[in-house]
């Protein structure tokens, strides 16, 4: 019987395989298949293994036999499946689901397991004195198509505020878009081939990994450690994948909170020109970085740094507004892609992002925010501690705490039980492309405050001890 389960087991691996390198586009419509030889070979089974695959198949129209010649995608191949381009994965700990989970707002007792901060902790007073400013906009003004680049006025005062953090680019070397994650997705298409590698950090951010299934690359993590990237395996990453991309944030890191040291910050751009690799650096969470903080694209003057950022953390996930700032000579084709694709960006959504940060206030509401999260924080912490939750390690700023659960307890079931008593985590391996944080989860302090989090939470870790 055992056989007979490890056989079937090692059939359900070579279809796994096989659909994935299909949904990919890896194979596309009409592609030969690898011989049973190459396959049996490539996997580590037996050829009679991979006959029994490639006849289930082809019995459920997938793949097409032609005799003398092979198996070959059948001619209509099935819409693109993100969910099927990864490895399988259970729900809880999928980018996609996680991603829309807290999108359709689950979690009715609290939502620590959410990437953004409660509404009211936004700046209301200020986005309705520049709602109502807008309002007496011409009517050009409110109608019609934005000038592909953006709104000169924004991107005037985001390169006078870059220039605080040490980042020379001046308004032509800034486009504007409509989100971190349309930016990213932008500079994807512009750098990306399928098949390409890119390295992540492992953990990162969630919404990188089913970002980049849609690009059909080979997703390669990197482990992160407090001061930044393990050293070795990012050279071990560069020899034997040579990948084109390094995807990752040096300040407030998503989900650990962790900021790149200065001294592995020069030892990666140094790596990245000797391996002529583009990194993007996501800074979405710099407004709340009281320090001066590390910034790649400062220290490389935007040579190979691609410099990332937004507003829905600090003034409105609604108004979708972000930049990229870029070297010069990228800045046109960026222009030409996103035309192409998105046509326009929400002028109006622009003008409100201006108002807000041109107003006198801002700089207060961010002092004012970080104190809030520094003070959300330390309450929070002490509160998961009693309940045998630890941060590894203690964040020095931002939303978020890496915790590690007490022994034994996995961050998926803990994740499935809180769920259905009305809370919604983030466990940890939905941050992971190495699976290898099934012990950990991240927190977000700000919607950990309320009483009733911290108190279902404790009934579901006793509920997964059960």
């Amino acid at each position: 019987m055992q056989v007979t389960v490890q056989s079937a087991r090692k059939v359900d691996l070579v279809i796994d395989a096989m659909r994935a390198r299909i949904a990919s586009r890896q194979l596309g419509q009409g592609a030969r298949l690898p011989s049973i030889r190459a396959c049996a070979h490539a996997l580590g089974v037996s050829k009679s293994t991979v006959v029994d695959a490639y006849e289930r198949l082809a019995a459920d129209g997938v793949i097409r036999a032609r005799r003398g010649a092979g198996f070959f995608v059948a001619e209509h191949a099935p819409p693109l499946d993100l969910a099927g381009i990864a490895p399988p994965r259970e729900r809880a700990v999928d980018p996609l689901w996680v991603s829309r989970q807290a999108l359709d707002g689950a979690g009715t007792a609290g939502r620590p397991g959410c990437g953004w901060l409660p509404a009211d902790w936004l700046p209301q007073a200020a986005l309705r004195r520049a709602l109502r400013e807008r309002a007496r906009a011409a009517d050009h003004e409110l109608a019609d198509y934005a000038a592909p680049q953006g709104a000169p006025a924004l991107r005037a005062l985001l390169a006078r505020r870059l220039l605080e953090r040490g980042i020379d680019a001046p308004p032509t070397q800034i486009v504007l878009g409509q989100g971190v994650t349309q930016l990213v997705d932008l500079l994807c298409r512009m750098l990306l081939e399928p098949g390409d590698a890119v390295l992540v950090d492992d953990p990162c951010y969630f919404n990188f990994l089913a970002l980049l299934r849609a690009h059909r690359v080979r997703v390669v993590g990197v482990p992160r450690g407090a001061a930044g990237p393990d050293l070795e395996a990012f050279d071990a990453a560069l020899r034997e994948y040579r990948p084109r991309l390094y995807l990752t944030q040096s300040a407030l890191h998503n989900p650990t909170g962790t900021s790149l040291s200065p001294a592995l910050a020069h030892r990666l751009l140094q790596r990245a020109e000797q391996a002529n690799l583009t990194i993007i650096e996501d800074d979405v969470y710099a407004d709340l970085d009281a320090s001066a903080g590390v910034r790649l694209a400062a220290f490389d003057g935007l040579q190979r740094v691609v410099y990332v950022g937004g507003f829905s953390k600090t003034l409105s996930a609604a108004a979708r507004c972000g930049f990229v700032a870029l070297r010069g000579d990228w800045v046109e084709p960026l222009l030409d892609l996103k035309v192409a694709t998105s046509f326009s960006d929400d002028r109006n959504a622009a003008a409100l992002v201006h108002g807000v940060l041109a107003d006198g206030g801002w700089r207060r509401h961010l002092e004012q925010l970080r104190m809030r999260l520094a003070d959300a924080s330390a309450q929070v912490l002490q509160r998961l501690q009693r309940l045998g939750i630890q941060p590894a390690p203690v964040p020095v700023g931002g939303l978020f705490a890496w915790c590690e659960l007490p022994n034994g307890v996995d961050s998926a079931e803990l994740a499935r039980r809180a769920l259905a008593r009305g809370v919604l985590l983030a466990p940890g391996n939905v941050f992971s492309t190495g699976q290898r944080c099934a012990g950990q989860m991240r927190v977000n302090v700000a919607q950990c405050l309320a009483p009733a989090v911290c108190e279902q939470l404790a009934r579901a870790l006793d509920d997964c001890a059960r």
